[in-house]
């Protein structure tokens, strides 16, 4: 996880240990935080995030949105910013869409639509959650060919969280699978495939997890108590 990839509060402490992140290495068991919060500050400006859902303010016209993070962290003119919103619009294909409401919108859209309001910024990183989640095959294999795009016209990071294995392999330089919180395999997409790490390949394989002798079902786990249930009432009546 990199330092600013999600909220902190002043109150918190980061845990012991040091992070390199668009700057020299800074230990992290200082408790003075008023700078470092100022720090995280400017690295939250240097990431841009792009939704699963989008999350784009319906009140707000595409152009609005995309606008938004600059009317918010910059004093540029509005001319400058109209500017910029509208060659980020035309870099994820959504050119003369400003004036568009998230809800005229298609699926993949709306998609394209979070990423230019993501790239707004010029971000050195780039997040995706589940980009081509919704999506039917061929507007899912769009949002791909665009990832493709930003990787080729910019040099900036991009990570992408995706159960989509197809669209993995065809986008990612380097893979890493976690599994129930830990990373269980990283590495090229190549040694990716060829790995022999059990929990790997059961994933790659599509293999479903093996039943366990005497296990309830999620349904009988659920229904466990309700014969004492009607005992009781029973009783009662």
């Amino acid at each position: 996880m990199f330092p600013g990839a999600k909220p902190w509060s002043s109150s918190e402490v980061p845990a012991p240990g040091k992070a390199r992140f668009f700057a020299p290495s800074w230990a992290s068991r200082n408790p003075v935080l008023e700078k470092f919060g100022l720090r995280v500050d400017e690295i939250r400006k240097k990431i841009g995030m792009s939704f699963q859902g989008g999350a784009l303010f319906g009140s707000m016209t595409v152009g609005e949105n995309v606008a938004l993070p600059l009317r918010e962290h910059t004093h540029l003119a509005d001319s400058t910013i109209e500017v910029i919103l509208r060659l980020k619009l035309e870099q994820v294909g959504l050119e003369g869409f400003e004036y568009y409401t998230p809800s005229q919108l298609s699926g993949g859209m709306k998609k394209r639509a979070a990423v230019a309001r993501a790239l707004a910024m010029d971000p050195e990183i780039l997040f995706f959650d589940e980009p081509s989640a919704g999506l039917d095959p061929i507007i899912a294999a769009g949002i791909d060919q665009l990832i493709l795009e930003l990787k080729r016209a910019f040099s900036m990071t991009i990570i992408v969280v995706t159960h989509e294995l197809a669209s993995a392999f065809l986008i990612a330089d380097r893979m890493l699978l976690i599994d129930k919180g830990k990373i269980v395999a990283i590495g090229t997409t190549e040694e990716m495939r060829s790995s022999t790490q059990p929990r790997v390949r059961q994933f790659l394989d599509r293999i479903p997890e093996p039943e366990i002798a005497g296990e309830m079902d999620y349904l009988q786990m659920l229904t466990a108590d309700l014969p004492h249930s009607h005992r009781a009432s029973g009783k009662r009546g």
